[in-house]
């Protein structure tokens, strides 16, 4: 009964694979911006299903024909073929079958997207600074870890070191959708470089993963953007002092949630290319209009699916390294392990894979699958 319940939800996904095939070559599609990458996604996600619903249909025929052999023949070569044969497709199954359920339930359209991730210090002077750096420096390795390019937007060091706050993307495969757990409060308790007496304190720093909007996501009049430039500080030698290459721009933006008007300011002083930073500023334009935009979209998934506290609420407390007894611990999925320094240094894969099985499931109950 299962096998055919899904084989009923897996009716179409070839025929359907097929049209979006001819479709993404079309001229008129192609010329179509927002439809062609739309199409696209989806013909990667079909190909996906479609590979995996034929080898769902192999393996169902292969049950199915060493069932008729088992029942018909005699021969002792044959029917020990046709066992061979039963077993190996009846235990490959189940796995399939998971696999399958996954790809079924609709994917974020988000997750593709690069990402803008935003590291502030809170609570903890000094030390939340110190914290943000550490995260920073984290994030940065593990970026490396997976191929994917970072690019330094925006940053205002702390007086001990560190950053008060630092503004980065990330462009990679699949960046959103594998860094957007990381979005939440993270609180630390160690004992601060500054303490004399051995004290543990705890701080904390806040981290904001929002999706990269594409020029075409959002609609901006770059007529009434109002563009200022400036020179940039800090170390370069004189040509930084001399050349006005950071740029700020000003935008006068109706929220439509709220209907007020409010000016976006946002610098940009990453490099000594006053066009460069013009183009990075007009990025993070696009991705905070998109972000409040889609914030009412974002908030229904994070009401409805406890993993992403990330997406949602980011106000809310996810992870605590507590330096003292080597322990990170996730309070999204009670997820706690001791390898702190090795999670600091980037390793932080495996917690990762655990908020999407955890995602995963959620999502299966949600779809009833």
């Amino acid at each position: 009964m299962a096998e055919n319940s899904l084989l009923n939800r897996l009716d179409g996904i070839e025929a359907r694979f097929a049209e979006v095939s001819t479709l993404i070559t079309d001229p008129a599609v192609i010329a179509d911006m927002k439809r062609y990458v739309r199409l696209n996604k989806e013909y990667r996600e079909l190909e996906k299903l479609t590979s995996a619903t034929r080898r769902y249909k192999s393996l169902l025929n292969d049950i199915s024909e060493a069932k008729e052999l088992l029942d018909a023949e005699s021969d002792p070569e044959i029917r020990q073929m046709a066992h061979e044969q039963l077993d190996m497709a009846t235990s490959a199954l189940p796995q399939l079958e998971e696999e399958i359920k996954i790809l079924l339930i609709p994917a974020d359209p988000e997750d593709s997207k690069n990402a803008i991730v935003e590291i502030r210090g809170g609570t903890g002077g000094d030390e939340a600074a110190l914290f943000a750096g550490d995260l920073f420096k984290m994030y940065t390795k593990y970026c490396e870890q997976k191929g994917w390019q970072v690019a330094v937007t925006s940053f205002n060091e702390g007086t001990a070191g560190g950053f008060k706050e630092i503004v980065f993307a990330v462009s990679g495969d699949n960046v959103y959708g594998t860094l957007k757990y990381e979005s939440g409060v993270h609180r630390v308790q160690r004992v601060p470089a500054t303490e004399t007496q051995g004290r543990v304190h705890t701080s904390a720093a806040t981290v904001a993963v929002l999706p990269e909007a594409e020029a075409f996501d959002v609609e901006i009049n770059e007529g009434e953007i109002k563009w200022e430039t400036f020179r940039s500080g800090g170390a370069g030698g004189q040509n930084v002092n001399k050349v006005e290459s950071g740029v700020r721009l000003r935008y006068m933006w109706k929220n439509p949630v709220t209907g007020q008007t409010d000016e976006i300011l946002i610098e940009c002083t990453e490099t000594r290319d006053q066009p460069k930073n013009k183009e990075r500023a007009l990025s993070r334009l696009r991705t905070f209009i998109y972000d409040k935009e889609h914030q009412k979209y974002v908030d229904d998934i994070a009401s409805r699916r406890k993993t992403l506290v990330s997406t949602g609420d980011r106000s809310a407390k996810i992870r605590t390294y507590n330096f003292p007894q080597g322990r990170i611990t996730d309070h999204r999925i009670n997820y706690t392990i001791y390898n702190l320094q090795a999670f600091i240094d980037g390793d932080i894969q495996d917690c990762i894979d655990h908020l999407i099985i955890a995602e995963n499931s959620e999502k299966l109950k949600e779809a009833e699958l």
